[in-house]
């Protein structure tokens, strides 16, 4: 009995369970879900962090580049009571951007973040 044909089975099983494998290392980002714009508020403090296509970045209505927001959001995080950060992501603005930003909030120490939903997204 050859054992050939058994062999070729193996080898095309392994290739098939190395493509279908992911190698990647998933992790979750621990998020409050999104809400419409307006309202619904728990009453603290908030400060609003725009997502601006082309990758500006509007904190409070002003446009500020990534250093000064990293720098501002570090004061917000060493106040006695620290804001809430809403983030929105303006249409146009990329997943991984938005996924950045949340990054580079928590890094400054401020841990409740809340995604809202653009105007005009669905």
């Amino acid at each position: 009995m050859s054992l050939t044909p058994l062999i070729d089975v193996v080898f095309i099983l392994l290739v098939f369970f190395m493509l279908a494998s992911s190698f990647q290392s998933w992790r979750s980002i621990a998020m409050e879900p999104p809400v419409e714009r307006g309202g619904g508020g728990d009453g603290s403090p908030a400060v609003l962090v725009r997502l601006l296509p082309g990758g500006g970045l509007d904190l409070n209505g002003r446009r500020v580049d990534e250093a000064t927001l990293r720098q501002r959001l570090t004061g917000y995080a060493e106040r006695p009571e620290p804001p809430r950060v809403l983030i929105e992501p303006r249409p146009g603005v990329s997943l991984q951007r938005a996924v950045g930003v949340i990054d580079l909030v928590e890094a400054a120490g401020l841990k409740r973040t809340r995604l809202l939903r653009a105007e005009g997204g669905s």
